[in-house]
């Protein structure tokens, strides 16, 4: 088992299993929803959703 910090509280994440980069996570602390993006150290983020991006954005 691996630990990681949660981005939103700052409590230890504890994750079951083999990390993968993308793997989604819950914060039992505060029940965020968190993506695993680096391995070494084990590092939690917000997951990126598709309305984040403007695929519609005209290039001139």
């Amino acid at each position: 088992m691996s630990d990681a910090v949660c981005p939103s509280c700052g409590v230890q994440v504890s994750v079951k299993g083999t990390p993968k980069i993308g793997m989604s996570v819950t914060c039992m602390a505060c029940d965020t929803e968190l993506d695993i993006v680096w391995l070494d150290p084990l590092e939690l983020d917000w997951p990126i959703e598709d309305d984040d991006f403007d695929e519609d954005v005209d290039e001139e």
